[in-house]
């Protein structure tokens, strides 16, 4: 019988690589994003509330922080992975001491626990996956939703449709500013990573 909780992992990354795929098929971009457009539509347009649209980057991306946290809070057991950061720290200085003094005993006996610190941490790493794939799968549509609009506002490089960008001045939404990296996509980045300190500060969650 399958562990479902073992392969959740495997599964999790099968299901990141899918979404990520989904992003080159142009009516799957479309038809989520028109679903998407049902709810958000009407906070951008003149005869709804009409939100500014890098002020509904803003509350998107702030939205992502808040689910990205809560997340990562209650899939990621963060106290076994500090105990094995601290576990691996311990032992790669004593590793790298044995190795200065050539105590060949103490090396081949911390080898044999290399092995074991090695699995460790790829099951720390494994845990990512789970969280990642979940906040994939809220964030995505999102994204699909901002590109549907983004050519109908994104236009014009102008204090309403634009944003502020170091070095750059104001820009359009849909201008790149760093190699091929379109500027709502560094700005929804920003706003959420900048959100998610604060969130995670207010709910005392822990980080990575």
């Amino acid at each position: 019988m399958v562990d479902l909780k073992k392969q959740a992992p495997t599964i999790a990354l099968l299901f990141t690589l899918l979404v990520f795929l989904s992003y080159s098929v142009s009516w799957v971009r479309t038809t989520i994003g028109t679903a998407m457009d049902v709810v958000l539509g009407p906070l951008i347009d003149p005869e709804g509330f009409a939100v500014p649209f890098f002020v509904m980057i803003i509350i998107l991306s702030s939205l992502t922080g808040l689910y990205s946290s809560l997340v990562q809070k209650y899939t990621i057991d963060y106290e076994k992975m500090q105990e094995t950061q601290a576990k691996m720290r311990v032992f790669q200085k004593e590793f790298r001491e044995a190795q200065l003094s050539g105590d060949e005993k103490r090396i081949k006996k911390l080898q044999k626990k290399q092995e074991q610190m090695m699995q460790d941490q790829l099951e720390i790493s494994r845990q990512q996956f789970v969280p990642m794939a979940i906040i994939l799968l809220l964030t995505v549509p999102i994204f699909f939703w901002i590109l549907l609009r983004l050519p109908a506002v994104g236009a014009a490089a102008d204090i309403a449709t634009g944003i502020v960008m170091p070095f750059a001045g104001i820009v359009s939404l849909s201008a790149t500013v760093l190699w091929f990296i379109p500027a709502w996509i560094i700005w929804y980045m920003l706003c959420s990573l900048a959100m998610s300190q604060v969130i995670r500060k207010s709910l005392n969650i822990g980080g990575i």
